[in-house]
């Protein structure tokens, strides 16, 4: 035991780097979701008692998933439980938990490949995740989807339901069964990823320990399966994370891709990243993820803003498009049309978008329709623009950066009239 000074932030902090693997692990001790979600939160209110005077454990999440175990097997046994849950597996001593890393990590594939299991419903698989891995709230997770809360909450509570009920086994899949499991399961990775490299609410745009978890659970999926499309997904959260200290100031104000420092740039992310895409393009050079890591590589490349090979990168997107015809690839490949063609071209497409509930709800199509109409010189849709996305953003940096740039055109406008 270290006696460490400890705080309620700093257990705070404990708690983002290390609640999802120990509660992968107590769902697969306690084979119940609820169960181990209310045993996890017990034995952090445990830690929060005992650690400011006890100090903190050499291995925290061994800690907590002793605690969390002990206080499951308490409860089945106090609820009379105990025959039900006879398939459980308990150590010797129900009150010690191995506190080796490895399996720890390995808990949370197996819980990836749990809910992504396919007797589940595609979008109840993606939820699942979200919610059981991310520890996202239901809001964040239906924001994530851009879907309503109602609906998402109702596909988490039938996907556990069919999990407890179908015995859907908690473990990493035979090797035969891999490849069919694939495409879900790099699809929940990079939302995974996502979440933590623009999190859809609060006072930062960046959660690290999602961040880091994405690229580890994609690294241990390559050695599992050493798919081109894995590699690709690699690489892709690498090269986009390589930008992470310059996307906000010091000031916390959120920098665009275009005005970044690129001096701040982790060059040991990038070249991670491009020795992945270099392998996944061995392999898959048409994918969508390997094509969204090699569009993320152009811009990794470029030393200037200025210096961005843009042609390129509309090809690129025209690629993924065909290949994925989502409304938020046809934003990106907008955005990306104006910056080579013109903004006008650009708002040409947006506009072919217009009648796409998706994205009328999405406050990134707002702000980027805003953006060109302010390099097109109409200032006054540009201000309505930005008041749309405004009323949809989430992220207070996002708010604050919004609301800047209205405030900046709104003066530019007034000193016109």
């Amino acid at each position: 035991m270290s006696v460490i000074p400890t705080s309620p932030p700093l257990i705070e902090q404990i708690y983002r780097d290390h609640s999802r693997r120990v509660l992968a692990t107590l769902i697969r001790l306690l084979n119940d979701f609820n169960l181990a979600e209310e045993c996890l939160q017990e034995a952090f209110i445990a830690a929060l008692r005992q650690w400011p005077q006890e100090g903190i454990p050499d291995n925290p999440a061994a800690w907590l998933i002793s605690t969390g175990h002990r206080r499951g097997i308490d409860q089945i046994r106090r609820n009379q439980t105990a025959r039900r849950h006879a398939h459980l597996v308990e150590p010797d001593d129900p009150l010690t938990v191995e506190a080796d890393e490895t399996p720890i990590n390995d808990d949370l594939l197996r819980l990836l490949f749990t809910c992504c299991h396919p007797a589940l419903a595609v979008e109840a698989r993606v939820a699942l995740t979200l919610r059981e891995m991310c520890g996202l709230t239901t809001e964040q997770v239906a924001r994530a989807l851009l879907q309503r809360p109602a609906t998402v909450a109702q596909r988490i509570v039938r996907a556990k339901r069919k999990i407890r009920d179908a015995g859907i086994p908690y473990k990493v899949p035979d090797n035969h069964e891999l490849p069919q499991r694939l495409p879900d399961v790099l699809k929940v990775i990079y939302l995974v990823f996502n979440e933590g490299y623009s999190r859809s609410e609060g006072l930062h745009i960046l959660d690290v320990s999602l961040v880091d978890e994405a690229i580890r659970l994609a690294e241990s999926l390559a050695r599992l399966l050493p798919h081109g499309e894995v590699f690709g997904l690699a690489a892709l959260m690498y090269l986009q994370h390589s930008r992470r200290d310059a996307r906000q100031d010091q000031d916390g104000e959120l920098v665009t891709l275009e005005q970044q420092d690129r001096s701040l740039w982790h060059q040991a992310d990038i070249r991670l990243g491009l020795d992945w895409l270099a392998r996944a393009l061995q392999l898959t050079p048409v994918a969508p993820y390997t094509l969204q890591a090699s569009i993320a590589a152009e811009h990794a490349t470029a030393k200037r803003a200025n210096d961005t090979n843009w042609k390129r990168i509309v090809l690129l997107y025209d690629a993924l498009h065909r290949q994925q015809p989502s409304a938020v690839i046809a934003l990106n490949r907008a955005v990306a049309v104006a910056m080579h063609d013109s903004p006008q071209e650009g708002l040409r497409l947006l506009g072919q978008l217009s009648s796409t509930k998706e994205v009328l709800n999405y406050h990134l199509f707002h702000a980027a329709r805003a953006d060109l109409l302010r390099r097109t010189g109409d200032l006054e849709a540009a201000r309505l623009a930005y008041q749309r996305a405004l009323t949809l953003v989430t992220q207070e940096p996002e708010q604050r950066f919004l609301a800047r740039q209205l405030r900046l055109l709104e003066e530019q406008l007034a000193s016109q009239s």
